[in-house]
């Protein structure tokens, strides 16, 4: 089931209202203030509901108003179908809305698929080029650009972490094969572990509904479970979270909203942050400074260890005093 919310102005005040009652736009990007009502149409596309998008989300939202940018959103969410967010993309080109803000790697090939004359921004996106996405970071395209959820250093960093500072010998992961920014962080994490004396134990899902069986099909395989960036399996997280604290297996995890929620530790960002980024750019974009092919996509800009407490005593793992130097801890 679709979620179709409006949310109008700078202002904040949600308005549930249509946006197809708005007045008449402008669709080629160049910034064009809309007649009626003065807003710009921005259709917000996700594919499901978690706090890290969410907070995307709320970063992208703050942008535009720091830029003084007046914005009526309709925000669609996909409930985690790939043929649900193609038809809220398609919806958003028949709308003619000003400019796509895409949350998801599927939310933003779903909209370049539906449009290559509206603007669209991406964010919490892992691999821009290999999705097809854009040509080159540098070099985007004609009407995406964007930021991307995944830092440099994040995998390599997590990985040397479990090598060094763990006690075991296989990690284990869940993901969605069929998300393509999963698949890239995958062969990432398999790319750094050559590097060590690791092994890695594999369970994949299709949707939010097999990560409970997943993460307990792991149980007496993996020494530690490693949860990259997947849309459906960080959606259901809880379930990963309860499965490691029952079994002590230590947790990590590729956000740092993930942490809060009980997962051990993450090198990682804030998506606040990145949603930010994008939403600079849209307010670009919108205001007719910049055309999407003009703007670079954008890596996260801070990357930093953060360590849950609890989650540690929940499963079973003694704080050393030497990540006391390097760790953010929270509760």
């Amino acid at each position: 089931m679709k979620k179709r919310l409006v949310y109008g102005g700078i202002s904040g005040l949600l308005a549930l209202v249509l946006l197809s009652g708005c007045g008449t736009t402008s669709t080629n990007g160049s910034g064009e203030q809309p007649k009626g009502d003065g807003a710009f149409k921005v259709g917000v596309t996700q594919i499901v509901e978690h706090p890290s998008l969410d907070a995307a989300f709320e970063g992208f939202k703050k942008a535009l108003e720091e830029n003084d940018v007046e914005v009526e959103y309709d925000v669609q969410i996909a409930q985690g179908d790939q043929s649900n967010s193609q038809t809220i993309a398609n919806n958003f080109t028949g709308d003619g809305v000003n400019l796509i803000f895409a949350n998801s790697t599927p939310s933003a090939l779903s909209s370049l698929n539906a449009t290559k004359e509206i603007p669209i921004v991406f964010t919490s996106v892992t691999d821009p080029v290999g999705a097809g996405l854009v040509a080159a970071m540098d070099q985007p395209g004609e009407n995406i650009t964007g930021t991307t959820d995944t830092h440099p250093d994040a995998i390599p960093n997590t990985v040397k972490f479990m090598s060094e500072q763990m006690d075991g010998e296989t990690v284990g992961v869940i993901y969605n094969s069929g998300e393509q920014n999963s698949v890239a962080q995958i062969d990432l994490v398999k790319k750094a572990l050559k590097d060590t004396d690791l092994k890695l134990t594999e369970a994949t899902v299709s949707n939010s509904s097999e990560v409970k069986q997943a993460a307990e099909s792991l149980v007496g395989k993996a020494d530690m479970i490693y949860i990259i960036t997947d849309n459906t399996v960080v959606s259901a997280l809880e379930s990963v979270i309860q499965t490691a604290n029952d079994n002590d297996i230590p947790l990590f995890v590729g956000e740092l909203d993930s942490v809060q929620r009980g997962g051990f530790a993450a090198y990682g960002f804030d998506y606040a942050d990145i949603g930010h980024e994008a939403g600079v750019m849209a307010a670009q974009i919108l205001k007719g400074e910049k055309k999407p092919a003009e703007i670079p996509v954008q890596y996260p800009q801070k990357l930093k260890l953060v360590i849950n407490e609890k989650a540690a005593e929940d499963m079973n793992i003694e704080i050393k005093e030497e990540w006391k130097e390097t760790a953010e801890f929270v509760k």
